[in-house]
């Protein structure tokens, strides 16, 4: 205040205030905008080095041979590596993820070889070098009669860990890309083509896929939430062996 000026009383401080607010150019209320979920960062660890806690075993009951998980550094960057040889186990990170706000599963891999006795349709051909599911929350006792039964003798089977509800992203090398068929064990779990064939060996490549689009083409109804993501280099059925690198996978807004 300049001096010798009079204060101003509390009624022209109000005037005087609402006046500069007035003159102001209107803006909108900020709208917390979805932000990216990083289900898996690998690219963030040191190569060589343990995986976080958060990145857990997964593995079916009776497995005798689990496929070999690493860190390495690829094309500067830190991945990780997967080497099956007759086996079969994954990498699991459970995970709460809406998929109305975050529908889009980005991801990128690198396949190095193809199994020939693989077959998406068979027991005995389902093999895939790469493969990354999504699971969601699924009540079993809401399942049709017929459904209910399936998955109790798959669990029985194969054990609990067989998801009551799940999409799986697999790299074939003869089911032509978007393919989309049940699992030979389990219609719980709807296989789809991601990526197909040989072209692209050796090299990364990028993947998004819509999850809420997929899982109503797959199940014909609205997803619940995620609850976790696994990838999975598997040869236990064909016998052969496989190498494949995953880079970092998220969820985001489409």
């Amino acid at each position: 205040m300049p001096a010798g000026a009079a204060p101003l009383n509390p009624r022209r401080r109000l005037l005087l205030a609402s006046g500069i607010a007035w003159s102001l150019p209107w803006r909108p209320p900020a709208i917390a905008q979805p932000r990216r979920i990083d289900a898996m960062q690998f690219s963030g660890l040191r190569a060589g080095g343990p995986l976080p806690v958060e990145l857990k075993p997964w593995e079916f009951g009776g497995q005798s041979r689990a496929t070999r998980y690493s860190l390495v550094a690829d094309e500067g960057t830190v991945v990780l590596r997967a080497e099956a040889d007759a086996s079969t186990s994954g990498i699991v990170r459970e995970i709460q993820v809406d998929p109305r706000e975050n529908p889009i599963l980005a991801w990128r891999w690198k396949v190095m070889n193809l199994l020939e006795r693989a077959d998406i349709r068979t027991r005995r051909g389902d093999d895939f070098p790469a493969r990354v599911y999504v699971t969601f929350a699924v009540d079993p006792a809401a399942l049709p009669p017929a459904e209910r039964a399936k998955l109790s003798f798959a669990r029985l089977m194969y054990g609990d860990k067989v998801p009551a509800a799940a999409l799986c992203y697999v790299w074939d090398g003869k089911a032509v890309r978007d393919t989309l068929v049940p699992n030979a064990y389990t219609e719980r779990v709807r296989m789809i083509v991601a990526e197909s064939g040989a072209a692209r060996l050796g090299t990364w490549v990028q993947m998004r896929r819509n999850i809420r689009d997929d899982y109503k083409r797959a199940f014909g109804a609205e997803p619940a939430a995620a609850t976790s993501v696994i990838v999975s280099t598997d040869t236990d059925n064909t016998g052969e062996s496989a190498v494949a690198y995953y880079g970092d996978i998220s969820f985001g807004p489409s």
